[in-house]
């Protein structure tokens, strides 16, 4: 067969070629295609700048889609906008188009642009500096962020019609310094927010009041900026944008950009052993299947849910491709890797030299990285929205591509292959974040103070701000004087406030093979699993041992090792109820909503061999306890349910609930599985009953457990189904868990205990 060169009857040959392969197609439970759709455009509008009219239609574009037409309309007449269409539906016009005119009509004018990320954010200034190019215009951009050279910093700061940045910098470094950025603020117009799907959960939470502070610095200098959103697509765009900006905003999702053929494959391994449930591994047939397309000269990427399994799918890949490519035309890309090497291998695959990419999430945001022709995921995203993203990054220019989803043995990606309604008809899920979470909001009012003094009747979110202004005032932070607060502390306080994680450090990597060089960080609450010493740690496909982590100081060492295999951590976590604020029976279930706190403790590893994931050994971890005060769900069976069962067969009971149910939450929460955890107790504490715990991973809460608390019922239902549904005899990784978990009987009686429970509510 011919390698594929991207040619629509290349790709057509090639599709066919995959139909007729009977050893991939067996494992297809459902190839869905979806039609290539034209596009549907309005003219530019009449009053545009006769130089960015001309600008535009030298790189071809004398139309704008129906979206990029109406968003340029509602900015110009005053409102506030969100615009949410898929990946590669030319957002970026949505708001520099309104800007640039605005800026050409008023060269005194400013804007801000706040990208998540800073390869995002520099993207944006090359496609900035190109059209201020074509127009002969002397507007100027710049990106703001840890990397600008301090000699150029003072130039922006007076000179920068666009300032390009992120949170990060915007909460750290320009608004606890906004007397240097006096010009942006008297004149600054338009605030760009883009990727707001992005601002969710904790990141969410503090983003929201790094605005509040960004607003209230605005007025202080006169200016009322509008704020313009963009957002891939979710279930809430609106209420999701109004809650992060605090203000009503004219949502545009009348899509008008075209799109090229798409092909979703749903593709579940094969059964190894059918009484267990055993599949073959995900990361095996990914493997399988990326290693086809690369062979095949396809341009491929390749998602991975963790940092491990994108190292491992890298390491296979390279080792498969050797006698075809050589092996540095496929890299790895992921948070943790330093800048300058993932600013080389975005260049990669811009320019075609890298032929495939094994990434996290990371590459899941509008990064351009040109055009890729198929994208292989590693087990479901854990969110419908995520999943359209990734697919999105193939056939990003209007041609076809091809997705395969290959599902691992976990309940959720089982229920999302075997319902492929669920996926194709549902809308993705809604993005929740809780700017008043106390912690979070008393963080932003310290750092709000320090910017400027508060004064009697100012508001800053929705909890009483006199009562913090009190509460800091005996803490010593602030001093009153008349109906002011002031800042008297000598320290600034957003250096020591992180807004990725509820945790404040970072561990930083350190490499001791090679003169202690720092190879990437990982965050607080996952170093015990990750980082702790004797694991390994695999970075860009090399494996590296922990020698010690020094936790007091926030550094692992680590020394390049070469073995045959990888270590998995466990958590033991206990849980205590401190305070029930909602609560409501249904049959012999009561669900309760409240404040709990954990002590979550890395207990030992265990060794698991490369290729054939058996495991080799174990050991223990030495490391303290960590302590979470924050909000969780529970619903606990009644004492006649407990009297049923024997303490064992109890315990086996919930825990096959437990493992069902962290894994389909996610179907209501946009958000990894790793921010909602669960805890099955046979006799709880606070209420002596059997009891199933979640709770947000996170200090205070976000919301994840308050909205599982919200849909309990349909959530019990779908746990249910999905047990029913599964074919294995006993237990398995794709229900309620292994037998060597749950027992021989853990499978039935869950269900049991689901029947007993939801067929008297």
């Amino acid at each position: 067969m011919n390698r594929w060169t991207g040619r629509a009857d290349d790709f057509a040959e090639w599709l066919l070629h995959i139909k007729s392969n009977r050893e991939i197609m067996v494992n297809v439970t459902h190839w869905e295609t979806l039609p290539p759709r034209d596009a549907r455009v309005s003219p530019l509008p009449s009053d545009l700048s006769p130089k960015l009219k001309a600008a535009l239609q030298s790189r071809g574009i004398d139309s704008l889609y129906t979206h990029q037409r109406e968003a340029y309309e509602a900015v110009r007449s005053g409102r506030h906008v969100v615009a949410v269409t898929p990946t590669a539906s030319g957002k970026t016009l949505c708001y520099n188009l309104p800007v640039i005119q605005s800026l050409l009509e008023n060269e005194e004018g400013r804007a801000l642009y706040l990208f998540p990320t800073k390869a995002l954010a520099q993207d944006q200034v090359a496609e900035l500096q190109a059209l201020a190019d074509l127009m002969g215009s002397s507007i100027k951009t710049h990106t703001y962020d840890g990397d600008t050279p301090p000699t150029v910093r003072t130039a922006i700061r007076n000179a920068g019609h666009i300032v390009v940045t992120n949170p990060d910098m915007l909460h750290a470094a320009i608004l606890p310094h906004h007397t240097k950025w006096v010009k942006l603020f008297e004149n600054i117009k338009y605030i760009v927010i883009d990727e707001v799907h992005a601002y969710r959960g904790v990141f969410g939470s503090h983003v929201a009041n790094v605005i509040r502070r960004l607003k209230r610095i605005c007025a202080f200098y006169g200016s009322n900026p509008q704020f313009i959103c963009a957002s891939a697509t979710i279930d809430n765009p609106g209420e999701h944008a109004e809650r992060l900006i605090g203000e009503k905003v004219a949502l545009i999702q009348n899509n008008g950009a075209p799109t090229g053929e798409k092909h979703i494959v749903f593709y579940n391994p094969p059964v190894v052993n059918v009484q267990l449930g055993i599949r073959r591994s995900s990361v095996l047939e990914t493997q399988k299947l990326a290693g086809l397309l690369l062979k095949q000269g396809v341009q491929t990427i390749v998602f991975a849910r963790s940092r491990v399994r994108v190292e491992l799918l890298l390491t296979y890949l390279q080792e498969l491709i050797r006698d075809k490519l050589d092996a540095k035309t496929i890299r790895g890309y992921r948070g943790g890797y330093l800048p300058k090497l993932r600013r080389e291998i975005e260049r990669g695959l811009r320019s075609g030299e890298i032929r495939g990419v094994v990434s996290t999430n990371a590459l899941e945001l509008g990064i351009d990285i040109g055009q890729l022709q198929a994208c292989v995921l590693n087990g479901y995203p854990g969110t419908i929205a995520s999943t359209w993203q990734q697919s999105g990054r193939a056939g990003r220019r209007q041609e076809s591509s091809i997705t395969f989803m290959v599902a691992s043995s976990n309940p959720l990606d089982q229920y999302m292959i075997q319902n492929p309604d669920f996926f194709f008809n549902r809308p993705p899920e809604r993005a929740l974040i809780h700017p008043d979470n106390l912690l979070i909001l008393i963080d932003h009012v310290k750092c709000a103070a320090y910017e400027l003094p508060f004064k009697k009747g100012d508001v800053f979110g929705s909890e009483s701000l006199e009562d913090m202004m009190e509460f800091l005032t005996e803490e010593k932070v602030l001093h009153r004087a008349g109906d002011r607060w002031y800042w008297m502390e000598q320290s600034f306080p957003a250096h020591n406030i992180s807004l990725r994680s509820a945790a404040q450090e970072n561990v930083i990597i350190i490499d001791r093979t090679n003169d202690n060089r720092v190879l990437g960080e990982v965050d607080r609450f996952s170093a015990p699993t990750l980082v702790h010493e004797e694991a390994i740690y695999i970075h860009e496909g090399v494996q590296y041992q922990v020698e010690k982590l020094d936790y007091p100081e926030k550094k692992a060492y680590v020394r390049e090792v070469d073995v045959d295999y990888y270590t998995d951590a466990n958590l033991a976590v206990e849980l205590k109820v401190l305070h029930v604020d909602k609560e409501k029976v249904s049959g012999e279930l009561l669900r309760q909503y409240g404040e709990v706190t954990v002590n979550a403790k890395a207990t030992i590893f265990k060794k698991i061999r490369l290729r054939t994931h058996e495991n080799i050994g174990s050991g223990p971890i030495h490391l303290p306890e960590e302590e979470l005060h924050t909000s969780g769900y529970w619903f606990s069976f009644s004492e006649e349910a407990a009297a049923r069962k024997s303490k064992n067969e109890m315990q086996f009971a919930l825990l096959g609930i437990a493992n069902v149910l962290v894994h389909i939450a996610p179907l209501y929460l946009m958000c990894d599985p790793f921010d909602i955890r669960v805890v099955p107790q046979v006799k709880a504490v606070h209420s002596q009953r059997p009891t199933i715990y979640f709770y947000d991973r996170y200090p205070g809460g976000i919301g994840l457990s308050e909205r599982l608390f919200d849909v309990h019922d349909e959530l019990l239902k779908r746990a249910q189904a999905l047990i029913i549904s599964c074919t294995c005899l006993s237990g398995c990784p794709a229900c309620v868990g292994p037998i060597e978990e749950v027992g021989l009987l853990g499978k039935q009686q869950a269900l049991d205990l689901l029947v007993e429970a939801g067929g008297r509510s």
